[in-house]
C-alpha cells in the first residue's frame, strides 16, 4: 500500500505531462518488453486472403500468430498502392506528400536526366532494376549504376541515389542512431531507399533483384526466389549477417518482402476462382509457401529464445486487383498519351501508366484544366474506363499542390475497379497501384505471445506501423519527420490505455 501511495503521485504527474504536451505516448503505454521487431511484407496479401487462409488452415503459422496477436481487418496501404509508397508508409509513417516518392516510376521537375550534365531540368525517375549495373541479374552486377541515376543541379549535379531522393527520415535511421542494429531484405537494390536521407539507416541491406526472374510465370520459381531471401533472414535471426558468414548479433529491427503471392495473383494460371476471394491452386500454393516461410522464422526465433520478446508484424505493401476476375478490363496504355497530344504536341512530360493508375505530368502546367476536361468527356471516360480524374482542388485535398511540389503529378486518372492500363496483349489478370479496395485493403497482423488476441475493425493505415515500431522499442515516434507532418498515430489495441492504468491505481 505504501509503495502504491508513493508511486501514484509520480504516475499522475507523468500522465498529466503527457496529456498536456500532446506527447505520442499520451494515449498508450506498452505493457511488455519488445527487444526485436520483425516486419514482413507479403506483397499482394489482402485482409481477405489472410482471413480465408486462417479459416481454411487453422494449424498454419499465420493462424497460430493470429491467436497471439491483433488483426486489423480494415487496414489500408498507401495511395498510390505501389511498392515504394507502400513500403515507405510503413517505415516513415508518411504518404507521398511527405516522402516525395509518388511511385516506382515518376517525374521530377527539379532534377536532370542521367548523363545530361544538368543541361536540362525535368526527368523521369525510375526506381526499379533498370538502374542496376547489370539489369536482370540477381546480384545486379554489383549494385546500382550511378551513371543511370537522375542528377541534382542544385547540389553540383551529383547523382541522386534512392535514399537521397527520400525527403524524410526512416525508422531504420532512428533505431540505428539509438545504437541498435538494423537490417532489411527486399526485391531490388533500389530499396536501399529505406536507409533514409542519411544513407546510414540499415546495417545490413540485401536486395537480390527480382528482375532476374520477372518474365517467368512459374509460381515455383518465384517461391525459390523468396527462399533466397528467407534464408538470409534466418541467418540474421541466428545472429549473423544476411550471408551467414559474419557473426554480428540479431538485429533489433529487421524485415523482409516476400514476392510470390502477388505474382501468383497476376499470372493467368493463378488469381481467384470467385468474387469471394477463393484462391486458385497456384495462388493457394504461394500463400502456403509464404506461411511456411513465416513458420521457419518463428521456429528460428524460438530456438534462439527470442520469440517472446519479438513483435512480428505481417502486412503488405499493396493488394492486387481485381479479386473478381470478371471485372478485368485491359485498356491500352497508348490511349491517354494520344489524347494529351491532341491538346498540344509534347505536352506530356510523362504519362506513367502502371497497373491500376494513370499519373500525368505536363510540360505546361497551365494546360492542366484542358487535359482534364478532355479526359472527363463521357466518351473518353467510357473508352478509358475512368472512375475519376483528379486534378486541381480535389487532388490538393489528398496530396500536395503540383504547382508547388515538383514531384507530384498534375493529373491522376483513377480507373474503374478491375481496369488496368497496360499493353493490349498483356496476359496478366491483375495488377496494383490504384485507389480501390482490392488494391489498398491489405492484411495487417501484429503478433506476440503477450498480446491479447483481438480483431479490430476500426479503419487504420499502414503509416501507423512506423510510429508503433518506434514506440514499442522505446523511441519517440515524433523523431519521424513524416509522423510530425501528418500527425500519424500508433496502431490502436496494442497497448494498455494510460487512463486505464490511472483508473486502476486510483480505485485501490
Amino acid at each position: 500500500m505504501r509503495t502504491r501511495r508513493l508511486m501514484l503521485p509520480l504516475l499522475l504527474l507523468c500522465a498529466s505531462t503527457l496529456f498536456s504536451t500532446g506527447h505520442p505516448y499520451a494515449q498508450s503505454l506498452p505493457f511488455f518488453t519488445v527487444r526485436h521487431v520483425l516486419l514482413i511484407s507479403i506483397d499482394g496479401l489482402h485482409a481477405l486472403d489472410l482471413a480465408n487462409f486462417i479459416r481454411s488452415h487453422p494449424d498454419s503459422a499465420l493462424a497460430q500468430l493470429s491467436a497471439v496477436g491483433v488483426t486489423y481487418t480494415q487496414a489500408s496501404t498507401s495511395r498510390p498502392s505501389d511498392s515504394f509508397p507502400g513500403l515507405l508508409s510503413m517505415v516513415t509513417g508518411g504518404s507521398p506528400s511527405s516522402t516525395g516518392v509518388w511511385y516506382e516510376g515518376s517525374y521530377a521537375r527539379s532534377l536532370s536526366p542521367p548523363g545530361s550534365n544538368c543541361k536540362t531540368e525535368g526527368t523521369e525517375v525510375i526506381w526499379d532494376g533498370s538502374i542496376d549495373k547489370v539489369p536482370k541479374t540477381l546480384d545486379a552486377g554489383g549494385g546500382i549504376d550511378p551513371g543511370k541515376l537522375p542528377l541534382d543541379p542544385g547540389k553540383g549535379c551529383v547523382p541522386v541515389y534512392p535514399h537521397s531522393y527520400l525527403r524524410v527520415n526512416t525508422i531504420f535511421e532512428l533505431v540505428r542512431s539509438a545504437g541498435m542494429r538494423t537490417a532489411w531484405i527486399d526485391k531490388h537494390p533500389s530499396y536501399e531507399m529505406v536507409n533514409g536521407p542519411s544513407g546510414l539507416g540499415v546495417d545490413d541491406f540485401f536486395g537480390p533483384d527480382v528482375a532476374a526472374i520477372a518474365k517467368n510465370k512459374d509460381v515455383k520459381v518465384w517461391e525459390r526466389y523468396d527462399d533466397v531471401k528467407v534464408q538470409a533472414i534466418l541467418n540474421e535471426i541466428d545472429g549473423k549477417d544476411h550471408t551467414g558468414k559474419k557473426s554480428v548479433g540479431v538485429p533489433v529491427l529487421f524485415g523482409i518482402t516476400l514476392q510470390a503471392v502477388t505474382d501468383a495473383q497476376a499470372t493467368p494460371v493463378g488469381g481467384y476462382t470467385d468474387a469471394s476471394g477463393t484462391p486458385s491452386a497456384a495462388l493457394l500454393d504461394a500463400i502456403s509457401h509464404a506461411d511456411q516461410s513465416i513458420e521457419k522464422m518463428v521456429i528460428a526465433l524460438k530456438a534462439r529464445g527470442l520469440f517472446d520478446s519479438t513483435l512480428i508484424i505481417i502486412t503488405a505493401k499493396h493488394g492486387e486487383a481485381p479479386i473478381d476476375r470478371s471485372k478485368r478490363r485491359i485498356v491500352g496504355d497508348t490511349l491517354i498519351p494520344n489524347l494529351i497530344n491532341r491538346v498540344g504536341s509534347g505536352l506530356a512530360a510523362l504519362v506513367y501508366e502502371d497497373g491500376d493508375l494513370g499519373s500525368i505530368w505536363l510540360t505546361d502546367q497551365s494546360q492542366t484544366s484542358k487535359v482534364a476536361a478532355i479526359l472527363s468527356q463521357p466518351a473518353n471516360e467510357s473508352a478509358l474506363g475512368i472512375h475519376q480524374v483528379l486534378w486541381g482542388e480535389p487532388l490538393k485535398l489528398m496530396f500536395n499542390d503540383p504547382l508547388r511540389d515538383k514531384r507530384l503529378p498534375d493529373i491522376v486518372v483513377v480507373p474503374n475497379p478491375g481496369t488496368t492500363y497496360a499493353p493490349v496483349d498483356t496476359k496478366l489478370i491483375a495488377s496494383h497501384g490504384g485507389f480501390n479496395k482490392d488494391d489498398t485493403n491489405v492484411a495487417l497482423l501484429v503478433a506476440n505471445p503477450r498480446l491479447q488476441t483481438r480483431l479490430i475493425k476500426t479503419p487504420v493505415e499502414t503509416t501507423q506501423i512506423a510510429p508503433t515500431i518506434l514506440a514499442v522499442l522505446g523511441i519517440d515516434p515524433q523523431g519521424l519527420q513524416a509522423v510530425r507532418m501528418e500527425k500519424t498515430r500508433t496502431l490502436p489495441g496494442l497497448f494498455l490505455e494510460t487512463r486505464f492504468w490511472l483508473r486502476a491505481l486510483t480505485s485501490r
